[in-house]
Order: C-alpha cells, then structure tokens, then sequence
C-alpha cells in the first residue's frame, strides 16, 4: 500500500514530497515502511516537482603512464622556455618544487616563466601568452585561478623550499643579506607601515628581506617584514630562522646598516663569519684610523684592480653576552680584522657633492629662503650676521669644512674571518647582486606596488616572483661570466630565445623550428644544448 508523506528540512525550508510503500517484515513480525523521495513542493502552487534521474557515474578508463599525445596542429613559441627548463634543472629549482609542490609545481613554474617573459604585464594576460607558448603547466590559468594557487601555498611549504635551496649554497658561499620597502596603498594587510622608504615615496609599505649566495648570486630564502621595522632590528631574526632551516655553518656578508653592538654580538653568539660595513664616524674605526692615515696612502699598499688603498690591522672586539637564566654577563675579547680603504676618486666626488651641497645653503642664507630642515647644517658651517644696513653677512666656519671633509674617500669594512684586505672588498661588492634583485621583482616581476588585499594571497604572489627572480638572476650572471652586457641587454636575450618555434602535431614527435647562429651561439654561452626535434 502506498501513500504521500511530506516533510520539511529545517535547514533550507524546503518540503519534499515522499512516497511510502508498507510491507511485512517476516523476520522482525511487524508492519515495516520504505520511503522514496519523489520530489519538492512549489511553495506557490503546492504542486509536486518530481526530481530529476541522476545518471549514474562511467567507470574511469585505465589511462597509460607516458607523455600525454598532442590532440591538435599547434605551432609555439619554445626556445626561451627550453632555456628556463635548463636552468630550473641546474638550480635544483624543479626537483625542490616537485618535493614540496607534488600537486601544483607545474602552476607555479609556467606563471614564473610568464613573469619574466611579459615584461610588468598583468597576470590577466596569461591566458593568452599561454595559447601561444608551450610551458610546463600546458593549460590556461585565469586570474581566479592564478588568486587560488596563491592561496594554497603554505609557510610550511615555503619554509621546505628555502631549506631544500639553502642547502644548496649556505656551506659553500658568503650569503648577501639586504632589505628592501615596497609600496601599498591596502588597508587590508596587516604589515603594511610607513617606515623609511628606500624608494622615497610617501607612502605606507612593507619591507621584504632577502638572502643571496655572493659567488652564485642566486637567492633562496625571503621574508616578508612590517613596514616600520629598520634594518637593524632584523638580523637576530635572520639568525634564529637559519638555526630553524638546518644551516649550521653559514657565513653573511652586511651593508652598514645592519651594524650594531648587539648584533656584532650576536654573531659572535652563533658563531656566524661575517663581513660588515661600518661608519666612520664609530670610536672603534676613528682609534685605529687616524695613526695609519699616513702609513695606509703609500704605494705599498694601493691596489691597481680597484685603483684605491687598502690597509688592513687584527683588532679586538669586546664581547657582552646577557645570561637572563643565571643573571649576569659574560665578557670577552674576541678577534676581528678591521680593513680601511681610500679611494682618490670617491674623495673628489665627496667633495664635489659637498661643495654643491654648501653652496646651494649659502643661496638659502643671502637670499633669505631657509628651510626649516637645514637649520643645524646652517648652524654647524658657516657664521650669520644680519645688520640693518649691510644685510646678511655669510662667513664659512674653515675648521668645521675641513673636519666634515677630512674622511672623504674613506670607507671600512670589519670581519671576524677575512683577513685579505682587497679579498674583503671583492666579497663585499659582490654584494650588490641582492640591489640587483630588488630591481628586478621590482621592475620586472612588476612588484612595485603590493596590488593583493588578503595576507594569503599576498605570501602566495611573493613566492612565485621569488621562483622568477631565481632564474633571472641565474640569467643575469651567465650573461656577466660571459661579458654579454656589453652586446645585449636581457630583454634582447630573451626575445631571441622566445621567437624559435616548436611544431606539435597529433601522432608524431614535437619537432623544433629552424634556428639561427646567433641562437644557437647564445644557447652555448649559457651552456645549454641548443633543441633540437625528437625523434
């Protein structure tokens, strides 16, 4: 016997509409009933809707293991991505990302190699640099796609790679530690601060630390920072998380604002080698400067390759260590090399600079138009003398000039590893890789401004312009190793590659268009096999 029963679901407010069929149960000796669900009531007409037949799922095919067949004509742009393929496998990039991306490495290598291809375009443009490039992923990612990955990339994911890559550098290199600030004009992100902006602009920002290996020039580690946090604050953080990755033995090499006592400290704490700018202006420097000024300028101690002076003397640092768990302080001598360097050409440009900068404050002084900001420089070169019949009198203060241009074509560097002076400063130069990757996510990878609202997003977005930046700056030195600068610059490099074509057609082999010499000749300076068609 069958009968309608209706009934209710509380949590949408929807009535559906069931058929009950009663039968006997043998086994329990009672009256049993079965229900099926054959549709929802209108609420307008109260009529039934009967559901729609569901059809049951096919059976999945077995699909065989092998590369997956072309399944139209395609004719694509190949070589610039050959070469990207080339250089994810000699970084290490493609096995790291494979171990800790299984599911999405493809993803984030082809909107990498779209980053550095499309010059500050928009990731709204990838579908169609996809259509007509072949790349790692094979398909379209739309911009709401592209916002998912970025999302689904995890710290603990990205904590792995920089592991995984740091592995790769940290016992064999000095590594590049700089800081950079990038604009925002958000409200929604939680870092973004007015703090000092390297790029002076008036706005809010972030700050994005990064870690280089200086004979490499590759980066492997980034973290993105408040934007009110200074320079100086963030090495002892930088230390813990190298102590967090596994890097045991690792040595930095620092700009001068990272100097401190409590981070020089710290790095003796850890056992870090280092390599460090410092000021002049320090009582350590100026006590051991000023009895070698004489002795450092003699022909003995110039240096032809960088046309300057350098002198280098072991000196002593006196360690603190604050011990909270026993209550007191530990303190100690501890060795350090101290090199000092004059250059005749950084002197005439100092003084250069200096001169303009006093004459343009004595234009401000006659001709009554000071500025607020420049009353100490006022006060601390020249003398002022205002009468009512001859005026404003400007005098210079002589001895306060030739103090203020005394240290002019100086500058110093400290380490607690590198005794070679002229060692010290190739090391040390070789530090403005980490400026030139600022530049390039800035420019390139088109990071000028922070154009993401959610935290996740963000960290996503960074992490695939950090993967970009690795291979640009792996292309920026194969093409200074082998003197390319001088013909080309990268963007005509990479328009070279990206013009050689790939043929796919279904049931043959990917065959490779024609190539010229000059192709084939940059193919061999960054020492990879040119392509050729399979077989």
């Amino acid at each position: 016997m069958a009968a309608i029963v209706y009934q209710k679901n509380k949590k949408t407010g929807i009535t559906y509409a069931y058929e009950s069929i009663s039968y006997w149960d043998k086994k329990k000796k009672q009256s049993r009933a079965k229900r099926k669900c054959i549709g929802r009531v209108d609420p307008d007409t109260q009529q039934i809707v009967p559901t729609r037949k569901r059809k049951k799922p096919a059976e999945a095919k077995a699909v065989k293991q092998g590369p997956t067949p072309f399944t139209q004509n395609a004719r694509k742009f190949f070589g610039a991505t050959y070469l990207f393929e080339h250089i994810a496998q000699n970084t290490g990039v493609l096995e790291d990302l494979k171990t800790c991306f299984p599911e999405s490495w493809q993803k984030i290598l082809s909107i990498a190699y779209y980053l550095i291809l499309e010059d500050k375009n928009p990731l709204s443009r990838f579908p169609h640099w996809a259509a007509i490039h072949r790349h790692p992923y094979g398909g379209v990612i739309t911009s709401q796609r592209s916002s998912d990955l970025f999302a689904s990339i995890t710290e603990e994911q990205r904590q792995r790679f920089f592991h995984l890559q740091g592995k790769r550098r940290t016992e064999k290199e000095y590594l590049a530690y700089d800081s950079t600030s990038i604009s925002s004009y958000s409200n929604c992100l939680r870092q973004v601060r007015y703090g000092k902006n390297k790029d002076h602009e008036h706005l809010a920002q972030i700050n994005l630390s990064l870690l280089a290996g200086q004979e490499s020039r590759l980066p492997f580690y980034y973290r993105k920072l408040a934007g009110n946090i200074p320079d100086v604050k963030t090495l002892k953080k930088l230390l813990t998380d190298m102590k967090t990755l596994g890097y045991d033995k690792i040595k930095v090499v620092l700009d001068r604002g990272f100097f401190s006592a409590a981070n020089i400290n710290d790095l003796y704490r850890y056992h870090i080698k280092f390599l460090l700018g410092a000021k002049l202006s320090l009582n350590l420097v100026k006590k051991n400067l000023d009895p070698v000024r004489d002795t450092m300028r003699s022909w003995t101690h110039y240096c032809q390759a960088y046309q300057l002076y350098a002198y280098s003397l072991p000196i002593t640092w006196d360690y603190t260590q604050k011990r909270p768990y026993k209550g007191d302080t530990v303190t100690a001598d501890r060795r350090m090399y101290l090199h000092l360097y004059f250059s005749p050409e950084r002197a005439l440009e100092d003084e250069k600079s200096f001169n303009n900068r006093l004459a343009a404050l004595q234009e401000e002084l006659l001709t009554g138009r000071r500025h607020p900001d420049h009353e100490k420089q006022y006060a601390k070169f020249f003398e002022i003398k205002t009468t009512p019949v001859r005026g404003t009198k400007v005098t210079a203060k002589e001895e306060a000039l030739a103090d203020a241009k005394r240290n002019y074509g100086y500058f110093v560097l400290i380490s607690n590893d590198v005794r070679d002076p002229v060692k010290a400063l190739e090391i040390y130069r070789n530090r403005d890789m980490v400026e030139k990757a600022f530049e390039n996510i800035k420019e390139r990878l088109n990071l000028r401004r922070v154009a993401v609202s959610s935290e996740q997003s963000l960290d996503g977005k960074l992490f695939v312009q950090f993967i970009a930046l690795i291979f640009l700056s792996y292309i920026t030195k194969k093409m200074q190793d082998g003197n390319m600068f001088k013909d080309y610059t990268m963007q005509e490099v990479l328009d070279e590659f990206d013009i050689i074509e790939c043929f796919e057609v279904p049931g043959q082999q990917l065959q490779v268009g024609e190539m010229t010499k000059k192709q084939i000749e940059l193919y061999s300076k960054f020492g990879v096999k040119p392509p050729a068609s399979l077989q």
